[in-house]
């Protein structure tokens, strides 16, 4: 029987965060080796278990993969979340770049110089209400089902959901507006996989505070 999926990042959210709410809604249980120096990354990439000197790196099924798209694409292809054909799985992946495109504004928000932190919060809660979740508000809406594709839970909706959590975190009142993606938030949190996932205790990771950024920083030798 093959062992659990390893997977190799720092203490943090990051590009392992998707990953990790990925397999957790798949019902996959996982290790993490957490990287918690430079030198820690050092070793990795010196004993070539970094393809491109890069993490996040996944340990599954005899493999140790790399590029955090390829991973999530080889884990919702194995444990059946993406598409039942080639279309539902263009628009998957239409729909999930669209989230990564957003996700992105968010992940890198705590890296913004203060300066600049205020403008770049309104630029994200901007693009948040008029770009980004009108588009799955409709989708939901056009077709009336409980997911975004195939009405079968697929990785959109793990992604999505796991958006609407940041957002949330950033201001709560960003949702008002948009009753069917609160609906959906709501279903995917009650699966049984993902509630597990966002009870105390879990793999899932808080927001980054001051002490873990500066970790990450030095980590990532990040001036």
């Amino acid at each position: 029987m093959a062992g659990k999926p390893k997977l190799h990042y720092f203490n943090g959210r990051g590009r392992m965060e998707s990953i990790r709410w990925l397999l957790a809604s798949a019902g996959v249980e996982f290790e993490e080796k957490f990287i918690g120096t430079p030198e820690d990354l050092d070793k990795l990439k010196n004993d070539g278990s970094l393809m491109f000197q890069q993490v996040p790196m996944v340990e599954i099924d005899g493999m140790k993969l790399v590029q955090t798209r390829a991973i999530l694409n080889y884990i919702a292809t194995k444990y059946n979340l993406y598409g039942k054909d080639i279309k539902e799985r263009a628009l998957i992946d239409m729909y999930t770049e669209g989230m990564a495109d957003l996700n992105e504004m968010i992940m890198v928000l705590p890296l913004c110089p203060p300066d600049q932190k205020d403008a770049k919060i309104t630029l994200i809660k901007e693009r948040t209400t008029d770009r980004y979740l009108p588009v799955f508000e409709k989708v939901l809406k056009s077709h009336g089902q409980d997911y975004l594709v195939g009405n079968k839970l697929s990785r959109a909706d793990i992604h999505l959901v796991e958006l609407l959590y940041y957002v949330e975190e950033l201001d709560s009142s960003l949702l008002a507006n948009f009753p069917l993606l609160k609906a959906l938030k709501t279903r995917v949190s009650n699966l049984p996989t993902v509630k597990k996932f966002l009870q105390p205790g879990s793999p899932r990771k808080p927001p980054l505070d001051e002490k873990s950024l500066e970790q990450a920083k030095k980590i990532f030798r990040i001036n």
